[in-house]
């Protein structure tokens, strides 16, 4: 297996990091409004299937699998020219842009959740892939690791990878003093500013972590976004209290965290009533009953074997 991407994106670094080699060519994305940077992602963009099929003439792939956003859209045109089996993903609870450009050039469609008139044998519905770093431990390994009490209830409160910033300052005012456990993953942005907020013992604040895994299985419940680190959530059987970011692309996080909330295993709070999240943690961890049911129903609904789904349909793809 082997990845292409841009030069100038996080690819660049993460993928020959992860001992995967990159192809990379030139992309961006498109501006909304009429714009120089306009003009440049459209002869970008004219150019860059012929820089994939180079690529692609020169590893010869069986198959060819777009992960979504303006990277994938060329490559996935390019194999198609070149009758090479292509198929797309889709993370959220709506098709992008980018992936509803390219889908009329492949010939499946793996999607994280059931979207509307997104029917029959091309589309498979298989979640969303979950990183190896994302897998539970025990509960009282991970809490060793925090430096968690290794008794008592604890809230993780999780925003996106920069952080949540609306979500940081509640958690700090509500609980920075008094209150349960705290593991607070604050992202790199806030972290030095927010660690001077912290007064207790059991209020661990870490700016990121690779041990995503031993925070899920340290918590009773998370406080976060609801992006696609829900699939993790939902594979850890955590019951969540979800807050979509407000003006995420097409609204995509509401309907992410709507699909578990029907579920029963999680509750959506909008931004704009954030103030209610403080007393709605306290009735919640101190209620393990309805914790425990909405654990179950996150687990039901789990889709730990994404990643596992997709290999196979590219498999019989490529067989095909």
């Amino acid at each position: 297996m082997t990845l292409a991407g841009s030069p100038d994106r996080v690819e660049a670094r993460l993928v020959p990091d992860a001992g995967y080699e990159l192809d990379t060519f030139r992309v961006a994305g498109f501006p909304r409004q009429p714009s120089p940077a306009l003009l440049k992602s459209l002869v970008l963009a004219g150019a860059a299937p012929a820089a994939c099929r180079r690529i692609l003439r020169r590893r010869r792939p069986d198959a060819v699998l777009g992960a979504g956003g303006y990277v994938a859209g060329p490559m996935v045109v390019a194999a198609a020219s070149m009758r090479i089996p292509a198929a797309i993903s889709e993370a959220d609870a709506h098709l992008g842009l980018a992936n509803r450009l390219a889908l009329p050039f492949a010939r499946r469609a793996f999607l994280a959740y059931p979207l509307d008139g997104r029917l029959g044998p091309k589309y498979r519905v298989v979640g969303r892939p979950i990183p190896e770093r994302a897998r539970p431990l025990p509960r009282d390994e991970a809490r060793e690791i925090f430096e968690l009490p290794p008794e008592g209830p604890v809230l993780l409160v999780a925003g996106a990878l920069a952080g949540a910033r609306s979500l940081n300052d509640l958690v700090l005012e509500a609980f920075g003093e008094v209150g349960p456990a705290i593991l607070h993953v604050s992202g790199e942005r806030d972290f030095p500013s927010l660690r001077r907020r912290v007064s207790r013992d059991d209020y661990r604040l870490v700016p990121s972590t690779e041990r995503i895994g031993a925070a899920y299985a340290a918590a009773d419940l998370v406080l976060s976004r609801a992006g696609s680190g829900v699939w993790e959530l939902a594979a850890a059987g955590k019951p969540a209290i979800l807050v979509p970011y407000p003006f995420a692309t097409a609204d995509h996080q509401r309907k992410n965290a709507e699909y578990f909330v029907r579920a029963g295993g999680a509750i959506m709070v909008p931004e704009l009533e954030l103030a209610d999240v403080p007393e709605l943690v306290r009735s919640m961890l101190d209620d393990p009953e309805r914790l425990a049911e909405m654990g179950a129903a996150m687990l039901r609904v789990a889709r730990p074997y994404a990643a596992e789904d997709v290999a196979d349909g590219l498999v019989e793809l490529a067989a095909a």
